[in-house]
């Protein structure tokens, strides 16, 4: 697989601006569930597999146009170099993540490995990372570093509606930016992995987490076209 691809007009126009909008107007965006590297963020995340995937669109249907272009096969194809006409190991697990970052707020190098845990696989990380940028203020800094190992691979300044797809393995971080006070550096972050039917049976089909509050869960599930129920991790 290449080492990662940037695309600097990802969605039409509307679409991003809908699904921009829509995440980062969210009552579910609460302090970051994860912790280490990410303490300094807020957000919200969501794992599901394909039989989840109605259902996280069922809660944010503006996700819709990304989901096409970007879950599975499309972000394996964009890694693969075009003379290699077989696709291996499609994605089947996906670990969703909005990420807001703050003036002065950085993301520390890692690697991710967010359904080592849950999946009970030791080395797991993701296939490919998937990532939009939602918003980001006019400033100095906030550029996504790329590691193969000790290797530097790519320093990428971020810019709204810009999409970066990089392997699973890269270890990568977010430099802080300066100069907006107030402002945020948001980001649509999707880890796809690959697991084997075994594995797959012990994840959720869909697990909503957010720290935001039982009530931001309530005013969520009203804004909800059916008024379906949801379930969220104990």
């Amino acid at each position: 697989m290449r080492e990662y691809r940037h695309r600097s007009k990802a969605l039409p126009a509307a679409e991003f601006t809908a699904l921009r909008d829509a995440l980062l107007a969210s009552p579910l965006v609460g302090a970051s569930t994860l912790g280490g590297p990410f303490k300094s963020s807020r957000g919200f995340d969501v794992i599901f597999k394909a039989p989840g995937r109605a259902t996280v669109l069922e809660r944010f249907p503006q996700l819709a146009p990304w989901f096409e272009l970007t879950l599975g096969t499309p972000s394996v194809r964009a890694l693969t170099p075009w003379w290699r006409r077989t696709l291996e190991h499609i994605p089947n697990a996906w670990y969703l993540n909005v990420l807001c970052v703050s003036e002065g707020g950085q993301v520390a190098r890692h690697v991710d490995t967010t359904l080592r845990k849950k999946s009970e696989v030791d080395d797991a990380v993701p296939r490919l990372v998937s990532v939009l940028y939602l918003s980001i203020p006019d400033a100095s800094g906030g550029e996504l570093q790329l590691w193969d190992g000790p290797d530097p691979v790519a320093k990428l300044k971020p810019s709204e509606n810009a999409s970066i797809h990089f392997r699973g393995d890269l270890a990568h971080a977010v430099r802080a930016f300066n100069g907006a006070p107030g402002k945020i550096r948001a980001s649509l972050v999707i880890e796809q992995y690959h697991f084997s039917d075994e594995v797959l049976a012990r994840l959720p089909d869909f697990q909503l987490d957010s720290r935001a509050g039982f009530g931001a869960f309530l005013d969520h599930h009203k804004a909800l076209p059916d008024q379906k129920t949801f379930e969220i991790e104990k």
